[in-house]
This record gives C-alpha cells, sequence and structure tokens, in this order.
C-alpha cells in the first residue's frame, strides 16, 4: 500500500507566525499555543490601537507587552526591527506603533552598549512633519529630555526631508508641546543640500515660535501668501470665496487646509467654503469630511470630483488607507451620491485578496469578545473587520461558504456547541451594501466562542478553511486543529494580537497571519504553491 505518493499529499512548507509547542490557555479556557517572540510581536502590532483596550486586555496591559517584546528584539536582531517598523509605518499604515517600536528600540540598543540602526529606524518611521515632535513628546515623557545622539540624528534626517511651508502652516500650532522651532533647537538640523530655501524656512520656524515680528524670507512665497490672507479683514474674508473666480488657487497659494480655512473665517463651512478647498484637500481629508460636504450642500458636480478621486486607484494604494476607513466613511454619510466611489475604493483597497480556486470555507467569529471597540471613536467594532475581510475574501473564492460563528453554550458547564449563521452573498451585489447586510441582518452572534465545533458543524470537505478571529477559543474536549483533517490547510487571521494562539503555525498545514490590509492573503496562494512565505517586507523564497 503506498504510505506517501498520495493525491493528498502536499509540500512542507513554512509561514513566518510561528508557535513554539508550547501550550497555555486561552483567555476563554481551551487549549492556546505560544507563538515566538516575533511572532507575537507581529500579531500584537498590526492589530494594536496603542493605549487603546480590548475585551480580555487593558491597553496599558497590551502596551507594556509591545515595549517588553521590541525591546527583546532590537538587541538580537536590529535588521528584522527596522524592516518590520519601516513596513508597520509605511505598508501597514500603524503610526503610533511604529513610532513607539522605533524609540523602544532605540533605547533597549542604548541600554544594552550596542551602536547602529537606532538613527535608520528612526528616520524610518517619521513620516509625516508633525512626527518629530510626537516621536520627542513619547521620548521626553518616558526617558527625559537628555538626548542621545542616535535620536538627535534620526529626527535631523526626518526633518530635513518633511519640513516644508506647507507642513510648517498644517503642524506647527500652539496645540502641540514641541513645535517647529522647539525641534529645531533640540536636534539641531542643516538644511539639506537640495532644498535651498531650507535654511530660511527653519530660522522662519525659530521666528515664529519666538514670537519674533521678524519679514517673511522671498525664498518662502507660500508662507508671504498666507500672511496676505491673514491681513485681510474678517469681514471681507467670505466675499473673497464668493466672489473670487480664483478662490481655490488663491487657498491653494496661500497653503490653506479645510482646518485653517475653517478658522480663517471665523464662521460656518458653508457649501462655497468648501467648494473653494476641495481642490487642495488630500485624500483623506476628502474621506473624512463626507458628511461635511452633504450636511453644507456641496453641489452634485464637486460632489462628482470628489467621487471620482476616492474611486481611482492609483489615488487609493497612494493613500494608504486601511479598508475599514472606507467602510467607516459609508457609515457617516448621510447621503447616498459617494456609496459606489467607496465600494470601488474598498475593493481597490483590497487588490491583493487572491483568487482562490476550489471549495473554501470563511468562518467569521461573531463572538462577545470580538464587539470590542475596533476605531478610537467606537464606531467600528472588531467584528466589523472580521466580516468585511471574511465577506471580501469570500467574492473572490470560486466557491466560499462564509458562516458566522459562535458558541450554543449557555452555561460553563453546557457541552461545547456551536452557533453558527450562513452568510449568502449578494449575487452582482456590492462589498459595502452585503457587509451593510451582515451588520443589521443579524449575523452578529454574541456569545462565547466555539471553534472547534464549529468546525465540526461546517466543515464538508472543503479545500481550505480560514477562520478570521481573535484565537480564544473556549475548551473543547478537542482542539481546534484537530476538528478537521490534518491535510487541509487552515489558515488563521488574527484580528486581536492576544498572546496565545487557538492552534499551532508555521508549518506544514496549518498557517496564522494578521494585519488590517489586505497583504496578508498572499501568503495563501505562495504556500498552497509549495512555496514557503516571508514576512511582509521580505521576499517569498
Amino acid at each position: 500500500m503506498s504510505r506517501f505518493n498520495q493525491r493528498s499529499a502536499r509540500p512542507a512548507v513554512s509561514s513566518p507566525v510561528t508557535t513554539t509547542g508550547e501550550r497555555t490557555a486561552t483567555h476563554q479556557g481551551g487549549t492556546g499555543y505560544l507563538r515566538d517572540t516575533k511572532s507575537e510581536l507581529f500579531l500584537l502590532a498590526v492589530s494594536n490601537f496603542v493605549g487603546t483596550d480590548t475585551f480580555y486586555e487593558k491597553g496599558g496591559d497590551r502596551d507594556d507587552r509591545y515595549t517588553q517584546l521590541i525591546r527583546q528584539i532590537a538587541v538580537i536582531d536590529p535588521d528584522w526591527c527596522t524592516g518590520f517598523l519601516r513596513w508597520l509605518r509605511s505598508d501597514a499604515n500603524m503610526r503610533t506603533a511604529a513610532l513607539v517600536g522605533a524609540a523602544e528600540v532605540t533605547k533597549a540598543r542604548l541600554d544594552a552598549g550596542v551602536a547602529g540602526h537606532s538613527r535608520q529606524v528612526i528616520g524610518a518611521v517619521l513620516q509625516r512633519a508633525d512626527e518629530p515632535g510626537e516621536f520627542l513628546g513619547y521620548w521626553t515623557s518616558k526617558y527625559g529630555r537628555k538626548l542621545p545622539k542616535p535620536v538627535k540624528r534620526g529626527i535631523a534626517d526626518a526633518v530635513q526631508r518633511l519640513y516644508n511651508e506647507r507642513s510648517l502652516l498644517k503642524y506647527d500650532t500652539d496645540s502641540k508641546g514641541y513645535r517647529f522651532g522647539d525641534v529645531l533647537n533640540l536636534v539641531h538640523p542643516s538644511p539639506a543640500d537640495d532644498k535651498p530655501w531650507q535654511g530660511d524656512l527653519f530660522k522662519h520656524a525659530l521666528d515664529r515660535r519666538m514670537k519674533r515680528d521678524e519679514e517673511i524670507p522671498g525664498r518662502l512665497p507660500l508662507l508671504a501668501s498666507r500672511q496676505r490672507l491673514m491681513a485681510l479683514p474678517v469681514d471681507e474674508r467670505r466675499q473673497l470665496i464668493t466672489e473670487n473666480v480664483d478662490a481655490s488657487g488663491e487657498l491653494h497659494r496661500a497653503g490653506m487646509t479645510w482646518e485653517a480655512l475653517a478658522g480663517w473665517l471665523q464662521g460656518p463651512m458653508d457649501a462655497a467654503a468648501w467648494e473653494a478647498v476641495i481642490p487642495s484637500m488630500g485624500y483623506m481629508a476628502l474621506l473624512r469630511n463626507l458628511r461635511n460636504f452633504d450636511e453644507a450642500g456641496v453641489s452634485d458636480e464637486v460632489a462628482n470630483t470628489v467621487a471620482r478621486k476616492l474611486a481611482d486607484p492609483e489615488q487609493v494604494a497612494r493613500s494608504r488607507q486601511l479598508p475599514m476607513r472606507f467602510y467607516s466613511a459609508f457609515n457617516a454619510a448621510p447621503s447616498l451620491r459617494w456609496g459606489h466611489a467607496l465600494d470601488k475604493a474598498l475593493t481597490s483597497s483590497l487588490a491583493n485578496i487572491p483568487q482562490l480556486p476550489g471549495r473554501t470555507l470563511v468562518l467569521v467569529d461573531t463572538s462577545t469578545s470580538m464587539n470590542a471597540g475596533f476605531s478610537r471613536d467606537g464606531t467600528l467594532m472588531r467584528w466589523d473587520a472580521a466580516a468585511l475581510f471574511g465577506i471580501a475574501l469570500g467574492a473572490r473564492c470560486a466557491h466560499a461558504d462564509i458562516v458566522s460563528f459562535s458558541s450554543a453554550r449557555y452555561y460553563m458547564n453546557d457541552q461545547p456547541g456551536a452557533k453558527t449563521k450562513p452568510f449568502p452573498l449578494t449575487r452582482g451585489g456590492s462589498l459595502l451594501g452585503d457587509v451593510r447586510k451582515w451588520k443589521e441582518g443579524g449575523w452578529f452572534l454574541g456569545g462565547g466562542t466555539d471553534t472547534a465545533a464549529a468546525l465540526r458543524q461546517e466543515f464538508r470537505g472543503h479545500d481550505r478553511v480560514i477562520i478570521v478571529t481573535d484565537e480564544q477559543a473556549g475548551h473543547d474536549a478537542r482542539e481546534v486543529t484537530d476538528a478537521i483533517p490534518a491535510t487541509t490547510p487552515m489558515y488563521t487571521w488574527n484580528l486581536a494580537g492576544y498572546e496565545a494562539g487557538h492552534a499551532p503555525s508555521g508549518s506544514g498545514q496549518r498557517h496564522t497571519f494578521g494585519g488590517l490590509t489586505d497583504q496578508a492573503f498572499r501568503m495563501v496562494p505562495l504556500l498552497e504553491a509549495g512555496r514557503d512565505a516571508s514576512w511582509p517586507w521580505g521576499s517569498a523564497a
């Protein structure tokens, strides 16, 4: 009898999120698997909004765990840390976690007495002009005002890249603890060689900070334009907006953001004001102001221009917005005129989800722990993200069974049992429409997390299983990994970053990935093609 040359035999492959073989208990009492340090750090970082509580873990405890993990790796593998934090800030768009990580890498290496990498990692994560001040705020509040050389040099590198006239007007405000002038005084950057105007900019930033009434240098025309606008009497400002045929151009030449325009007018932002500043607004600013456009009565002609920009795949890619932001904008906008554009934008933001052949079981965890807040404003829950990604994945499969699951148990001593509810995709429908149907149609089930029981109940010889979950499964006589055949690939997409996972990972047919973007899904076809998958900032073997 043939033992090895069988149709079910699959190549041995590996993935980066790896369990150690040590077991523990999940928060719900099921069998849990501990991950190695890099894997635990990765899953925590890509799902953690710094300072935010989750269902099972306080924000402060999560932040402490993140700090301890990254400090461990900073000394033993600084190259990995540098690549990870650069990717975390850029592709994963996790701004605060990357900034905190860079600071802790630097402190750990200084404490260990090892040189190198710190300047590079700080420069890599500071990608917006307000972030040098943010970094200083974090560092000085935790480690004091004395700045080591790597901190000064890394921030100085970022200042050369990021400080210009527009960023000065946008981010150098009285509300900041560290103004541009403070940063310059602390790190003493030299002007960039290819920016002859930057020396004048630095001097002007220092003059602003010290409230010195110095003339604006001639090489800073945008600042001069803003000064002329600010000198206009308040009672004449709205007239400039309504009667000047080049109002949009004048606002742009003065670096006037929508926030600055609202303050400059000293009154409500009416349709004329929005229509004048919309051409200068960036992608994220447009996305977050759709409700304001509707409430002010912005014309359909201008709205169509905004919609075309929102739907443009190149603009979506360049904006690096997380997919959930499009869903949040869709929920916030009162009118229907943005729906099609936001649906196209969301679909573009999920372009990395592969087309998977065969039959796929997609299990979406909607237990009570997944009802924890997922956005800072509390408008999105963790299961909102789980449903969105589960539906998006199912729509890309040749055949998918998408199932919401939790637990049928009502009391601790009840036998394990799953509560499940299959979700029918709308043929020819929109992704946003299906997510709204999920939310409003009773697919959030609540209760515990009987993952193994749900697998036993819903698995019907599928070619693969993908579980979108926080991995905190309840106790069951059979482990999650044993609920389906060992030869069937099971991919866990972790949306919470807790310490314990519900199954082994990293080899064989059990793999875990995570994050709030679509990039992780690229692992699936690689693994099924018999190729190892690497960290997302590396290359597949």
